[in-house]
């Protein structure tokens, strides 16, 4: 007889498989009652992460020791001239007016130039050098001028797109197609929060100064990552968010009954189906329910020194710009991995002189008041801000105006293991294209991981049968700008 088909056999085997499942089942519930009981010892870099943590890392351990928690990016969209800003060109306030040399042009991308005849601008306003450090700032920006002891500023970035939508989109996710995660999302789904009753990835916008370009939410979502990893936007004024507080008639306890009582319809689907996004969906609405008391302590600002709000210029909550600055400190002093603001009041193609004063006034006290209140706080250190566009502006006049420009542009970065009080990089003596140490994209993001202790060579997901990365198949740190 076919030993396969013996009673005795199938028996044996049988009662094989139940033993051993039983003795897995009960190794299983030990570990949830006790997580540690079958943990691999502390590896380097790591942290204890409690059961059921709504944002645990896919890194874990980390790669490198981390030299930042969290990040504040601080998005100047629109498009800030480097020339007014960061960047000052004697040469080109010499040839204003002037042709353009071709040299300089001939084949290159121009967003909205073609065909017209190139002139030379003028810086529109002069630069002070600031701080011990000696740093070149346009005298618009005097707060971050009082800060240029602790900020590196890169004058060599170059980027891709050259209309406002893509170039964001490749600014926040690495490609020029839109679909893929921003890379608050990255940050979120590597590392990690160390909160648990508020999202780990905020957005927060402003307007003022110029044209008001939208930006689209898809510019934090998750894409292919599961979606509890996208960007939350926060409102400025009145609640952060809707529906964060309960209707008349409906108190705590009525309403963790019903969250309760989704949950578990939630849950029993997806022991059913196992679809991650209905494992997202458990986790948010837990998350929105801590959300009603966390949120409005986040807000309330009335512990805030008076001191503070007037080195921020705000009174806090008003939808400006500073308000949105001194919210974002609050957010990673409570843990939030990745701030992400956005002030829409940059995309200066007319009247530049007059434009950038506004949207310098606008942004330029939350921006200093910012960097000075994570130093006096001891957040500086642990925390990565960086103050910059998708783009920079043309050298060359459009009207009273510059044009989008993708070939050279300025940012700064402060925090989190950057080196302070330097510049790195450069662009030609007319402020076109960088010549000296080029940072692109992909680089930015590469540094960014890399302070947070990740090797973007090694953060990936497999979508569709291909590994994808925040910085694609490029990106090199810039390990000359890191202390």
């Amino acid at each position: 007889m076919n030993p396969s088909q013996d009673p005795r056999w199938l028996q044996t085997r049988r009662t094989f498989l139940g033993q051993a499942s039983q003795g897995l089942g009960a190794a299983a519930l030990a570990s949830l009652l006790n997580p540690q009981l079958l943990a691999a010892p502390p590896a380097p870099h790591t942290r204890h992460w409690p059961p059921g943590h709504p944002w645990p890392p896919a890194v874990h351990p980390l790669h490198f020791a981390p030299q930042a928690k969290a990040v504040i990016f601080l998005c100047m969209a629109g498009g800030p001239s480097h020339l007014e800003t960061l960047d000052y060109k004697p040469k080109l306030a010499e040839m204003d007016g002037q042709p353009m040399p071709e040299s300089l042009t001939r084949g290159q991308p121009i967003a909205q130039l073609q065909g017209s005849e190139l002139r030379c601008m003028a810086p529109q306003h002069p630069f002070l050098r600031y701080g011990q450090s000696q740093q070149e700032i346009c005298t618009l920006f005097p707060h971050i001028g009082s800060v240029a002891d602790d900020i590196c500023i890169v004058r060599s970035m170059q980027t891709l797109a050259i209309n406002h939508d893509p170039a964001h989109t490749f600014m926040n996710t690495g490609a020029l197609i839109s679909g893929r995660p921003s890379m608050g999302s990255w940050f979120l789904y590597g590392l990690g929060s160390e909160c648990d009753n508020l999202p780990g990835f905020v957005v927060l916008t402003s307007v003022g100064g110029a044209q008001d370009q939208p930006i689209a939410s898809r510019q934090w979502h998750s894409g292919f990552l599961p979606s509890r990893y996208q960007g939350v936007p926060f409102h400025s004024q009145g609640d952060p968010v809707l529906y964060v507080r309960n209707p008349p008639g409906v108190n705590e306890h009525l309403q963790r009954d019903v969250v309760d009582a989704v949950q578990r319809l939630s849950q029993h689907h997806q022991d059913a189906v196992e679809d991650p996004e209905i494992a997202s969906r458990i986790s948010q609405y837990e998350m929105a329910f801590r959300m009603q008391t966390s949120v409005p302590e986040l807000t309330d600002v009335s512990d805030e020194p008076e001191h503070i709000l007037e080195m921020y210029g705000t009174q806090g909550s008003d939808g400006t710009f500073a308000g949105n600055c001194l919210l974002a400190r609050r957010l990673v002093e409570r843990g939030v991995r990745f701030v992400h603001l956005y002030h829409r009041g940059w995309d200066h193609h007319g009247s530049i002189k007059q434009g950038i004063q506004t949207t310098a006034r606008l942004t330029d006290q939350g921006s200093g008041a910012l960097i000075k209140d994570l130093k006096q706080r001891g957040l500086l250190d642990s925390t990565l801000v960086i103050w910059g566009g998708e783009f920079g502006r043309t050298p060359m006049a459009q009207g009273s105006g510059r044009d989008h420009h993708i070939r050279g542009f300025s940012l700064w970065m402060a925090g989190g293991g950057i080196r302070p009080g330097i510049t790195y990089g450069a662009t030609d003596e007319l402020g076109y294209n960088a010549v000296e140490n080029i940072v692109d994209v992909h680089d930015l993001h590469a540094t960014m991981l890399y302070l947070m202790g990740i090797d973007h060579r090694r953060l990936t997901v497999r979508f569709q049968g291909r590994d994808f990365r925040l910085t694609d198949v490029e990106g090199h740190v810039v390990h000359d700008i890191l202390a």
